[in-house]
């Protein structure tokens, strides 16, 4: 590969500014994005990209940043500016093959147990304060500490925390018993098996604070005897190996694993089951995964909702805490305050937890200031690191910013709370079991209780791959069958006028197709079958009932479904064609999926090595050329996906258009990426490291349609109490909630929680302050609490939790207690 030049990658982008773009409209007429170009440029060092920032090279650095340096680098400049998130965090995560890999080498992390030590291993404390400089708080268990779970399940957090806390002299005891069972001897204070060194290889990324992290851990791993290797990589280097590559191999130990969310999180249970099962991630890592039938089956009913209360959910979140210790395939470390700098004369919508690489509506808002278009230049610290395509592509948070420019959705998430807002549908509807834990805040959602759901015979429950047509329910359940939800989603009349990025009008078929996908993936005997999907669909087909198409135009579906969220707006199932990775009609997958079903490419990597072929990349490298011969077949046979299912929906015209706009489209941009977003990709660079995305003029919605979101309002919290309390006397704590110096309203706060935390380490006592008015909570410990707190230092810990924002605030003070 051609050696990248900084030079050439700015001249390239002033070209565009140059030759780009278009003539600023107001902003009263404007739809789509306020900017006519963005120029994203690969930039991994943090110091150059604040630099580039200042000489006006850059407009923003996207990447989340938590180098406090650097942080008082851009406070003391009036050009800069930035946001602030908190849903940034790191891990290792470690390779749980073998014992012994292919190669035989002895891989320690097979063992469970040994993975649960590295919890005791590493000091969190040290890390957090010294390696970040106190931008991030220690983190142990599966939840984040920014995110609304972590408020509800604080007694069992705070208890696993403890347990786990750093014990060097722990962790080396248990490694070494674990080590013996396998076979192992400790030789010269080195671990041996069958004669040679137990050698760990650890893939440490550079780009931030994770390059000190790793050679922190490798340098612990040492201390109790193992060789380690340190492989520095960037994202683009590490991702083939630890992500793609065969665990089996052994060519990794263990990776420093960095995160960002992709929304505020209002029920935490997708973590769980996306790290440390196989159901959510296509990827040769995951499909390793063997977790306990215990923990797996607790994550499942977590994120499905399998429970009828509150009470059961907490019990099955406590036993998902407890197990995913045991299991630690990854282990935590931080949850870092994170900020994104940028000029001062650019504005753009932040979410609280994705900032916004990861946020939906950073597209929808990005703007200069002072003016309307122009062209934006923002900084990614990796730019085209893994194959994109919408099924089973790229899963980094640097080139899902970018496939989030080219989407479009059914509804779009709120960037404080986690909830959605209506985006390409009108409206919905909500039925479900009377007693079900489901609270509705918007009004755009309609919710009704009932005793019982009956899902119609001529919904679709399943797809036959050979028939190609789907099972009815009546089919599948000839019994009949009920449904723990009905959801209703209503589009509107001019949902077909919306236009693909070649000029395709949006039709029904590209809804289908989605709908095909989501089940023909994972059956057999399909062309398309691919062992990673099964996973997913199985935990699918579990709760799913029925889909029923009410009506075409206007598109009205009905989703019958066992599978529920605590929020009637997160229950809504959309069936809009975003699928896991980005955006697609029926045309640009269908030409994959036309690739595949002859053995050609591949949407996921595991399925593509089986195969002995490539992943299939829709906008750059060598399956382009597989795709336009596809294209052109299609095209010149009167090819359609699924043709025995999809011919009812797809006319000749339709089709003859689609091909053709997509052969046009190819020609000009040289990719098959293809959305209904407000930017399209108009080239990408793989070489040079750069994209160049470009406002889509056909965009339906105005500019100023997400100009809603104003500062978010994180609460402020102070107590005051006693320092010192008598044992089995009451004692009373104020708790002060505040937004800007103002009382935070009652109306406006979900809970305000608390613990007590004894000497011992143990937490003595749980419960939830009561309001006395705006701004002010209480907290009362009763005679017979405090008759059990042993002398000495205690620790009161408070959380609390608005409704405005889904980020809960933490405060505490220290007392004494006495007899």
């Amino acid at each position: 590969m051609l050696k990248r030049s900084r030079l050439s990658i700015v001249c390239l982008a002033v070209m565009i500014m140059l030759i780009g773009g278009s003539i600023a409209s107001s902003a009263a007429e404007r739809t789509g994005a306020w900017v006519d170009d963005i120029v994203v440029i690969e930039e991994q060092r943090e110091p150059a990209a604040i630099g580039m920032l200042l000489a006006g090279e850059l407009d923003m650095y996207a990447q989340t940043m938590s180098d406090p340096e650097l942080l008082a680098q851009v406070q003391s400049s009036p050009e800069l500016t930035y946001s602030v998130s908190y849903g940034g965090y790191t891990e290792l995560t470690f390779n749980p093959a073998g014992p012994e890999f292919a190669n035989g080498g002895l891989n320690p992390f097979a063992v469970p147990r040994i993975r649960e030590a590295m919890n005791w291993l590493i000091d969190r404390d040290y890390i957090c304060q010294e390696l970040y400089g106190g931008m991030a708080i220690p983190r142990i268990v599966v939840i984040s500490g920014a995110m609304p779970d972590y408020a509800r399940h604080a007694d069992a957090v705070r208890a696993l925390e403890l347990q786990y806390a750093y014990d060097f002299e722990k962790a080396k005891e248990v490694v070494a018993e674990e080590m013996t069972k396998l076979g192992a001897q400790l030789v010269g204070g080195k671990w041996q098996y069958k004669g040679k060194p137990v050698v760990l290889t650890g893939i440490i990324r550079i780009e931030d604070e994770r390059k000190d992290i790793g050679d922190y851990f490798a340098t612990q791993l040492e201390d109790i005897g193992f060789t380690v290797e340190r492989l520095y990589k960037t994202s683009a280097e590490a991702g083939p190996i630890w992500m793609m590559g065969d665990p089996n191999a052994g060519e990794w130990s263990f990776y420093t694993g960095g995160w960002v969310a992709s929304v505020i999180n209002r029920d935490y249970a997708i973590v769980p089951e996306q790290m440390f099962t196989r159901r959510r991630m296509p990827y040769p890592l995951w499909q390793a995964y063997n977790p306990d039938p215990e923990l797996d089956e607790a994550c499942r009913r977590l994120y499905y909702c399998e429970f009828s209360n509150m009470e059961e959910r907490a019990q099955l979140w406590h036993k998902v805490l407890e197990l995913t210790m045991k299991d630690s395939v990854r282990i935590w470390i931080a949850d870092t305050s994170d900020y994104v700098p940028r000029r001062a004369n650019v504005t753009v919508a932040a979410d609280l937890a994705a900032a916004v690489a990861g946020a939906q509506l950073w597209p929808f808002t990005i703007r200069f200031v002072d003016k309307v278009g122009g062209t934006m230049k923002i900084g990614l610290p990796s730019v085209l690191t893994a194959p994109w395509n919408p099924i089973a592509g790229s899963n980094w948070v640097y080139d899902q910013m970018m496939t989030r420019g080219t989407a479009d959705r059914g509804v779009m998430y709120d960037p404080f709370t986690g909830l959605v807002w209506p985006q390409r549908i009108e409206r919905a509807e909500l039925v479900a079991l009377a007693g079900l834990p489901i609270a509705k805040t918007h009004d755009w959602v309609e919710v009704e209780f009932v005793d019982e759901i009956q899902v119609p015979g001529d919904a679709w429950a399943d797809w036959d791959p050979v028939e190609q047509r789907f099972i009815t329910t009546a089919e599948k359940f000839p019994e009949g069958t009920t449904a723990n939800v009905k959801s209703t989603v209503y589009y509107p009349s001019e949902l077909y006028d919306t236009k693909w990025h070649d000029g395709s009008n949006f039709s029904i078929a590209d809804v289908l197709l989605g709908m095909i996908l989501t089940f023909d993936r994972a059956k057999e005997a399909s062309p398309m079958y691919d062992e990673s999907a099964v996973a997913t669909f199985t935990a699918f087909i579990g709760y799913h009932k029925g889909v029923k198409i009410v009506s075409v135009d206007p598109l009205i579906i009905e989703t019958y479904s066992d599978s529920y969220s605590l929020d009637a707006e997160l229950s809504v199932s959309t069936w809009y064609p975003i699928y896991s990775f980005g955006s697609g009609g029926w045309h640009n997958l269908g030409v994959v999926i036309r690739a595949e079903s002859a053995n050609e490419l591949a949407f996921s990597q595991g399925k593509a090595d089986k195969l002995g072929v490539e992943q299939v990349n829709m906008v750059a490298g060598p399956t382009l050329s597989i795709l336009s011969k596809n294209l052109n077949a299609a095209a010149a046979e009167g090819w359609i996906p699924y043709s025995k299912f999809l011919s009812q929906y797809i006319g000749e015209e339709e089709m003859n258009t689609r091909w053709s706009n997509l052969k046009k489209w190819f020609s000009s941009k040289g990719h098959f990426w293809v959305g209904t977003g407000p930017f399209y990709i108009e080239k990408a660079y793989p070489v040079e490291g750069m994209v160049h995305l470009k406002r889509f003029a056909d965009y339906p919605d105005p500019a100023t349609k997400w100009e809603i979101f104003g500062e978010p309002m994180l609460s402020e919290v102070e107590i005051d109490g006693p320092g010192q309390i008598v044992s089995g006397n009451e004692a009373a704590y104020d708790v002060y909630v505040s937004f800007k110096d103002e009382p935070y309203a009652v109306e406006y706060m979900d809970m305000v929680k608390y613990l007590v935390l004894s000497s011992a380490g143990e937490v003595v006592v749980v419960g939830e302050a009561e309001a006395v008015e705006d701004g002010l909570w209480q907290i009362v410990l009763t005679a017979e609490e405090t008759a059990e707190l042993p002398t000495g230092v205690n620790r009161l810990e408070v959380i609390a939790a608005s409704k405005m924002v889904s980020i809960p605030t933490f405060e505490s003070m220290q007392f004494v207690s006495v007899k």
